[in-house]
């Protein structure tokens, strides 16, 4: 079997399972000591992975954001920043989202083979289009990750990114924050969204940590044997 990177998927959501409030601005779904601990998380790892639909809506910088991390990479002969990668059907992303302008580290843009030429054409100056294959086959994506260094990826969404991921079991840990308030809105989008998942009741996750910060909790899965092996 060819090798991946080790994949930890990080989420916030509501109590009713939700990632945004649907027709408001962006939902804060954290806090500031959980916001460090996901600084932490994003300076151990090589790369940082979103969908289309993320850099699209929310127009991240997934940057590290404290400066003492940020030198501890620059010490390790690291970028600043771990590479950021996004996912894309027909590559139609905007190159001035702040995705491609912020940060010096790599950034890689997998979209299906039938995108390549135009999205080359439309983000060639400011990221890495990479043929993903058609549909984009998320773990190709990952043989391709570990075969340009990456040892360890974190994925921060969105919904849709999640529910590949986990219903390919191509993740070896969650973490998964709870916010303590409802959204109650049909219409916003949820943590993951129809699938067969690999954890049902028949096969249950293993909940490794809980851990309560400030007001929302953490929720840490281990969802592969990988987990022990690097914990």
């Amino acid at each position: 079997m060819a090798e991946r990177p080790y994949t930890i998927l990080s989420c916030g959501m509501s109590l009713d399972g939700y990632l945004d409030a649907a027709d408001q601005g962006r939902l804060v779904l954290s806090n500031d000591a959980d916001l460090q601990r996901v600084d932490e998380v994003r300076a151990a790892c090589d790369a940082i992975l979103v969908g289309a639909a993320t850099v699209r809506n929310d127009n991240p910088r997934l940057l590290v954001r404290s400066q003492t991390l940020r030198r501890q990479r620059r010490e390790r002969g690291l970028a600043e920043t771990p590479m950021k990668v996004t996912v894309t059907r027909r590559a139609e992303l905007d190159p001035c989202n702040s995705f491609f302008t912020t940060g010096d580290s790599e950034k890689l843009v997998y979209c299906a083979s039938s995108a390549v030429v135009a999205g080359r054409r439309r983000l060639g100056a400011v990221a890495t289009v990479i043929d993903g294959g058609q549909p984009v086959d998320l773990a190709q994506l990952g043989q391709d990750l570990f075969a340009r260094g990456v040892r360890r990826l974190m994925v921060e969404g969105g919904g849709r990114v999640h529910t590949q991921f986990l219903t390919a079991d191509l993740a070896d840990e969650l973490h998964l924050v709870i916010a303590p308030f409802f959204v109650g809105n049909s219409r916003a989008h949820r943590f993951v969204g129809d699938g067969t998942f690999p954890w049902h009741p028949g096969r249950r996750a293993n909940l490794a940590e809980t851990r309560q910060i400030g007001d929302v909790v953490l929720l840490r899965y281990a969802l592969s044997q990988r987990f022990a092996a690097i914990t």
